[in-house]
């Protein structure tokens, strides 16, 4: 599975990638409000730290096709080619997403509540299709099963598009899903987080060094225990 940040601030991105092992960007409107700077601005200092070829997700504000399909246009010129571009799966955003499908640009459908949605998206030439996990399960339905369904969907027709889960609410959302095998997840920072946060696991470390200090004496490593 594939892991990004869906996050726009620059310094929990670069503390993000310092520790964990992270494929890319994503970012909505609402998460670039939140940064109070014109989004270019923003973005584009993302794609300059995450380097030109990692994935960076980023989405369209028109609600119709053919300017949807003009944004995309500019976003990939101002972001690089490697940038994908975010479309509501929307009556005009499938519209859209099949024209910039046939020029190869790459698409991620987002917005996705039900099967049909992500599956369509799919079949339109989408790469990816973001079902949002946790808004779903909101709604009283089960975010997980719909995120499943979209993904056997996928492969059972040999479509060439991955789920990129979204909208989580907790780190056992997301191994559910990569035990699943799904392609990909964006999660925000204090998720990311929860992936490995645990108080049984730095309490077995704790252990491990006590036990080497009662060894080798306060604060030794094994860089100051040497035989001499």
């Amino acid at each position: 599975m594939k892991l990004l940040i869906d996050n726009a601030n620059i310094e929990d991105i670069k503390r993000i990638y310092e520790y964990y092992p992270m494929d890319g960007v994503t970012c909505n409107p609402t998460i670039l409000l939140k940064e109070g700077k014109n989004p270019y601005k923003i973005l584009k200092e993302i794609r300059e730290f995450i380097g030109s070829d990692a994935q960076l997700h980023v989405q369209v504000i028109s609600l119709v096709a053919e300017e949807m399909v003009k944004e995309a246009h500019q976003i990939q010129k101002i972001l690089g080619k490697h940038t994908f571009i975010k479309i509501p799966v929307i009556p005009e955003g499938l519209k859209a997403i099949k024209q910039l499908a046939s020029e190869g640009v790459n698409v991620t459908g987002t917005a996705v509540y039900s099967p049909m949605q992500g599956y369509l998206a799919g079949k339109a030439g989408a790469k990816y299709v973001a079902p949002y996990v946790n808004r779903i399960d909101n709604l009283g339905y089960n975010g997980i099963a719909v995120a499943k369904q979209i993904h056997d969907m996928l492969k059972d027709t040999n479509i060439d598009c991955e789920v990129i889960a979204a909208s989580f609410k907790n780190a056992q959302q997301v191994i559910e899903l990569c035990e699943y095998g799904v392609g990909a997840s964006t999660i925000s920072a204090d998720v990311v987080e929860g992936l490995i946060k645990n108080d049984t696991i730095n309490a077995a470390v704790d252990v491990f060094v006590k036990d080497f200090e009662t060894l080798c004496g306060t604060h030794a490593t094994m860089l100051t225990c040497l035989d001499d």
